[in-house]
């Protein structure tokens, strides 16, 4: 099979090169176009494919509306003039500052339609297209590849490449943009306010003089940053999340493209390479020198190959999602959710996430250190933190995606597992006074379809301090559940998701926040809010985290304090109509973060001490105090990033049980718990 490859080239020193390669039956020559940033309007005439009349439409290679296409990337990469890296153009992705030139490849999957692909494995009618960026270190160009029939990747949609315009989309999205930035919210800000807005600007990484996310920290005194210059998916969110809300969009739409870029890149550990819709855990903006003393920026994406352990990054892709779809509330830009190659990537993430396994759960299985707690601290196998933002992700994406032929199939899918998780999370995963009791007295070694204790859970699993611990009318989702094991331990992120989500019933919901503020001194203390409740200690230390010396008793992951949950916890007071359980946590963290520079976390049982390796100046600290006090200045912004409870859900059964003979499933027991 003959590979040919199609060039656009920049003559002049702002280059823009662009390479397509379609495998088709045919002889195709090497054929070069060129995109001349000259002074006058005429020389983008010298921009031409001359590949049209060649392809040929044959079974295995067709292609459609080549003249749209053409203009497609001319005008989505091509500016002339000074114009290029204005506010609106796609992606910002090229500058001209002296003798540097700034060159990358941009994804231009936007150009192609259908490219969707469904969860059903035994279900395979047609090919699909697969676009991916392959490369290291380096922007690569774009690769339109062949993929052919996949019995574990189905698509029910047309193979056919068909380019449409983005032009119209373009003009949407900056106009909703500038409406956006015109009524954003003006008020005076206390000077801890404009401290923690100074240094988050100071914390903007730039790339090809565009804005494309927010460093992780940035300590001057810090000679040894190690990967914490980097941006990373999760820690941008809330900053993402305080430049919305002052109604500064750009840096988030950038960082969203370019993210979505990274995502198709090859990416590989020891000559295995992860599943095709894996998002970045974080990127690093590089100087690469050329010839004649110029540099170009590159960008350098980790997906767990440099990282301590090796360990993937389950939730980037999840929290991608829910901020896409923040974006589009907050703003009213929707046409970005609308292009086709963000569609494309959230169906690859989705994908990803829903592929059949030998899981008997639908909570997903991951390993220790793939999400917040990216150590080992014991979350292996069914984490609430993971399943909450799973959650989440799968109601944002059910609400962005364009149901049509090609993604009705995986919407289906979505729809099937948002009923069992929610299910399965609300059932399994509670624990109260009630429920405490309940497992305090079961039966072990059942062995029925009829099964009280389905989990085979020992009763002296239940730790001492549990019993005493928890409050009358306060409950909380355990942190996992695996055949044999429940991991009793409070876990704040994976709690808060759940109420902001609506993941856990309306009365666990509200349980959880009385929880909160009855233990509040163990939770909140002198900072809030505890990582997780309790800490590993002794023995437990030992064994489950490997005696490692940063995760020790009440510091780091190990029942550590973090600033940046704050936010977190504001939108899910506001949410329960609790702002006054918010506004006493920001109050307390006011008075220290400032003082003690923005620290990563704190350390002992109530917080007290700032972390013994916690870095300064961290980004998502001081963007999580900010986010909290605009939340709780205008909470009716809060309403864009939480869900209320979906009804329809309770109804959605896909079990077969009733078919099968055996006894129907138990799930009239969520809809039970449900206040209406």
């Amino acid at each position: 099979m003959n590979t040919v490859f199609h060039l656009g080239s920049s003559a002049m020193t702002p280059a823009c090169r662009i390479l397509f390669a379609t495998r088709c039956p045919a002889p195709f020559r090497f054929v070069s176009a060129e995109c001349r940033h000259a002074g006058s309007m005429g020389a983008l005439s010298s921009f031409r494919f001359d590949f049209g009349r060649r392809l040929l439409h044959a079974n295995r290679c067709r292609a459609v509306n080549v003249g749209r296409a053409v203009e497609e990337v001319r005008t989505g990469f091509c500016f002339a003039g000074s114009g290029f890296g204005r506010s609106g153009d796609l992606l910002k992705s090229h500058v001209l500052r002296g003798n540097v030139s700034h060159r990358g490849a941009v994804v231009v999957a936007n150009a192609v339609r259908s490219l969707s692909t469904s969860v059903e494995t035994r279900v395979n009618d047609n090919n699909f297209e697969r676009i991916y960026v392959q490369g290291g270190m380096n922007v690569k160009p774009l690769v339109v590849e062949r993929i052919d029939k996949d019995e574990n990747i189905v698509g029910g949609e047309d193979s056919s490449i068909e380019v449409v315009d983005d032009n119209i989309d373009l003009e949407k999205s900056q106009a909703s943009l500038n409406e956006f930035n015109d009524v954003a919210a003006k008020r005076e800000e206390s000077q801890v306010e404009k401290e923690a807005w100074r240094l988050l600007e100071e914390a903007i990484v730039m790339y090809c003089g565009s804005p494309v996310g927010t460093m992780a920290a940035n300590d001057p005194g810090d000679k040894q940053p190690l990967n914490y210059d980097q941006v990373f998916i999760r820690d941008f969110v809330p900053s993402a999340l305080a430049f919305l809300l002052k109604g500064e969009g750009e840096i988030v739409r950038n960082f969203l493209l370019h993210t979505l870029q990274l995502q198709s890149w090859e990416k590989t550990v020891d000559c295995y390479s992860p599943g095709q819709g894996l998002m970045p855990a974080s990127f690093k903006v590089r100087t690469v020198p050329l010839d004649e003393n110029k540099v170009e920026e590159v960008l350098d994406p980790d997906f767990g190959e440099s990282a301590i352990g090796r360990v993937a990054p389950v939730d980037s892709g999840l929290w991608w999602i829910i901020l896409l779809r923040a974006y589009g509330k907050i703003t009213g830009d929707y046409a970005l959710q609308e292009r086709v190659d963000v569609q494309t990537g959230i169906k690859l993430i989705m994908n990803l996430c829903l592929t059949d396994g030998f899981d008997m759960f639908p909570s997903l299985l991951v390993t220790d250190g793939s999400c917040m707690i990216d150590r080992r601290m014991g979350i292996h196998g069914h984490p609430l933190e993971i399943q909450a933002l799973f959650y989440n992700a799968l109601r944002c994406s059910r609400e962005m995606l364009s149901v049509n032929d090609g993604s009705k199939n995986l919407v289906r899918a979505i729809n099937n597992r948002l009923s069992a998780l929610s299910f399965h999370i609300r059932e399994y995963y509670w624990v109260d006074m009630r429920k405490i009791n309940e497992i305090y007295r079961y039966k072990t070694e059942e062995y029925s379809t009829d099964a009280t204790n389905k989990f085979n859970i020992y009763p002296d699993q239940i730790p001492l301090w549990l019993m005493d611990w928890i409050p009358e009318n306060g409950g909380y989702l355990i942190g996992n559940l695996q055949p044999a094991h429940m991991d009793f331990r409070l876990f704040t992120l994976g709690n808060l998701w759940s109420i902001v989500s609506s993941l856990g019933t309306p009365k666990q919901n509200e349980a959880i926040l009385n929880l909160i503020e009855a233990k509040w001194d163990d939770l909140i203390g002198h900072m809030p809010l505890k990582i997780c409740y309790p800490a590993l200690e002794n023995e437990d230390w030992r064994i489950i985290t490997g005696s490692d010396p940063k995760n020790t008793p009440w510091s780091y992951h190990n029942g550590g304090s973090w600033p940046t949950l704050l936010w977190q916890f504001t939108l899910a007071c506001i949410k329960m109509g609790r702002p006054e359980l918010a506004e006493k946590a920001v109050a307390l963290a006011e008075k220290r973060l400032s003082e003690d520079r923005w620290p990563e976390y704190y350390d002992t049982r109530t917080g007290r001490f700032i972390g013994k390796q916690s870095r300064l100046f961290q980004t998502w600290t001081i963007a999580g105090f900010l986010t909290s006090k605009m939340l709780l200045e205008n909470p009716e912004t809060a309403s864009n990033l939480f869900w209320e409870e979906d009804y329809e859900l309770l109804e959605i059964c896909v079990c077969a049980l009733s078919k099968s003979g055996r006894r129907k499933c138990s799930r009239g027991a969520a809809r039970s718990q449900i206040l209406v």
